[in-house]
């Protein structure tokens, strides 16, 4: 498990303790009324889940890089919480050895020896709730919108606001490339227009030419019918003209 995992499973922990000891600090769940009333166990099945995979994540990380600073700070930071959860801690493992405990139980009691054993301390049924007090804007946490990506982290608003101008200036670039595809576009749709009123012109002219050319053609065709209609009817005119041009062309042979 990566450390920037381990630190957002670190604050979300903590603002799930901070908010359940808000909550316990309210009037309503108060035990000064009645001692014995039992403290709901607000997000504890899920407070209890991350602390103990933040701490198998740190031992892994201990394990892999030694104890560094971050090792150091995260153990500190679980320890801490585990505190937060007063009678409930004994449901999360410590990270210390049993050794250290008991040495640090030791130390309080370690002092000049006294004939008559001192007197437990009382024992409370349920952690003391901290003091109400009025939240101020100082005083007030800034909570901020939780996401499910523990890699994400929180960015710096320079950083945004760089990442931002990056792509508005990557989408700029788009946009004039495409701004001169349009063009071009625009461009060529023009000449292809003009290619077609070109093409359109010279097909009316060639309509005009063969109509004049049918036109022609049917009057040669009429003179044509004409000239058949009176080769028809005048056929035998026609034949005794020719065979008189023949005779006299057989005369005048004969007399020369």
């Amino acid at each position: 498990m990566s450390l920037a995992k381990l630190t957002s499973i670190s604050t979300l922990t903590l603002s799930l303790l901070l908010e359940r000891q808000r909550l316990y600090a309210l009037p309503s769940f108060s035990t000064a009324s009645d001692p014995n009333a039992k403290l709901p166990s607000l997000h504890l099945p899920q407070i209890t889940r991350n602390l103990k995979r933040l701490r198998s994540g740190i031992l892994e990380l201990e394990a892999k890089e030694g104890r560094s600073e971050a090792v150091v700070l995260l153990r500190s930071q679980y320890e801490r919480m585990r505190g937060m959860l007063g009678d409930d801690s004994g449901v999360v493992e410590s990270l210390e050895p049993e050794q250290e405990q008991e040495q640090e139980q030791d130390q309080p009691s370690s002092g000049p020896s006294s004939t008559s054993p001192s007197p437990p301390p009382p024992l409370s049924l349920a952690p003391t709730p901290p003091p109400l007090r009025a939240p101020t804007k100082e005083t007030e946490p800034v909570y901020s919108p939780y996401t499910d990506d523990p890699e994400a982290g929180h960015h710096a608003p320079g950083i945004m606001l760089q990442t931002q101008r990056r792509m508005m200036d990557e989408q700029d670039e788009h946009l004039d490339r495409l701004s001169h595809s349009i063009t071009r576009q625009h461009h060529i749709s023009l000449q292809i227009n003009d290619e077609l009123d070109v093409h359109t012109g010279l097909l009316e002219e060639l309509d005009t030419d063969l109509d004049r050319t049918g036109t022609r053609l049917s009057g040669a065709r009429r003179r044509l019918d004409q000239v058949a209609r009176g080769a028809k009817n005048n056929g035998s005119t026609v034949t005794i003209g020719l065979l008189i041009f023949v005779l006299l062309i057989l005369i005048i042979i004969f007399k020369t």
